[in-house]
């Protein structure tokens, strides 16, 4: 029996896929830990990534350039949460930090 290929996608390489944007290189992290849900409207620094976070567990998320929005569900497992698309069925993970998201690289503040 031959053994099988794997291959591995950071999340970097998952969000490019799923939302079709280029992510930024990863910088240091946020000391702090995010312990409830995130809800509201995130987005990068350059508006280029939006991620509308809702209290009934779902989420709408667009990257410029992209008519494809993505949208489905999440659930939060400590400080990760996980994003799931309902079209494509990719499961994306999204660090929760006080005050930041980091989602392949891009970092989202909330919106004010």
């Amino acid at each position: 029996m031959r053994p099988q290929s794997t291959t591995v996608l950071d999340a970097n390489a998952l969000l490019a896929l799923v939302m079709g944007g280029s992510a930024a290189e990863p910088g240091p992290k946020p000391a702090r830990v995010m312990l409830s849900a995130p809800v509201g409207l995130w987005l990068s620094e350059d508006g280029t990534v939006r991620l509308d976070i809702k209290t009934d567990g779902t989420y709408d998320g667009q990257v410029a350039g992209r008519r494809r929005r993505a949208h489905g569900t999440y659930h939060i497992d400590g400080a990760l949460m996980t994003l799931s698309d309902h079209d494509s069925g990719l499961h994306t993970p999204v660090a929760l930090y006080d005050g930041e998201l980091e989602m392949a690289g891009h970092r989202l503040g909330l919106a004010h």
